[in-house]
């Protein structure tokens, strides 16, 4: 287990191209983004994605998210992309806005019980997105064990995930505690699952018919 404070350029640098290198080995990291800390592994080695399950003690019926480093990415991802889910990516990436696809059939991966869906993200964070031209698609979970609040700094993820994770990246505290918000694009109209830091308002400015979970 090694800590890389990104707030020294040296140990940034050394720190991006470590936690690329344990990705890769299929070993988990953890790293700031422009929400909470996150848990990451290579989207694409299904025993670093139980691996992260593992480590928050959460089940296969919870599919990890994963984060991807540009918005080109996500049509090598999904198959079919509606228009009001193109409007928000347009409008909310990079940012806090978790959008849930049908992905491509072909793709390799296995992220949990996600019955051929995947939430997809892109973070805003600088350090987040450096890492990501390096590893390409993360399996990215809140850093924090499952029932605990998630994790603000990299110390607190520390202290929750120790030694199960392979390289820490601490950018310093984030300047935001909530999670993303995660809306379902897979049907005709979206549906926000979960509030979160983009509010209910704010996403119907964009796409005025999106309901709430709790109207469908």
């Amino acid at each position: 287990m090694t800590v890389y404070d990104c707030e020294d350029p040296a140990q940034r640098a050394m720190g991006i191209r470590e936690a690329a290198y344990a990705v890769r080995r299929g070993d988990l990291i953890v790293l700031p983004t422009d929400t909470v800390y996150g848990i990451g592994a290579d989207a694409f080695t299904p025993s670093a994605v139980n691996a992260l399950l593992a480590a928050k003690g959460r089940g296969r019926d919870m599919p990890v998210p994963v984060l991807i480093g540009s918005r080109t990415v996500l049509d090598a991802l999904v198959g079919v992309i509606s228009e009001p889910a193109r409007h928000l990516v347009e409008v909310l990436w990079p940012g806090a806005l978790t959008l849930v696809f049908q992905h491509t059939p072909a793709l390799a991966w296995d992220l949990g019980d996600s019955r051929g869906t995947v939430a997809l993200r892109m973070p805003a964070d600088l350090l987040c997105l450096e890492l990501l031209k390096e590893t390409g698609p993360m399996a990215v979970s809140s850093a924090n064990r499952t029932g605990l609040p998630p994790a603000t700094t990299c110390a607190n993820a520390q202290a929750q995930l120790g030694e199960a994770v392979a390289v820490y990246l601490d950018g310093g505290p984030t300047t935001v505690s909530v999670p993303s918000s995660i809306v379902d694009v897979t049907g005709p109209v979206p549906v926000l699952v979960r509030p979160g830091w983009i509010t209910l308002e704010r996403l119907r400015e964009i796409v005025p018919d999106l309901q709430e979970a709790s109207a469908v």
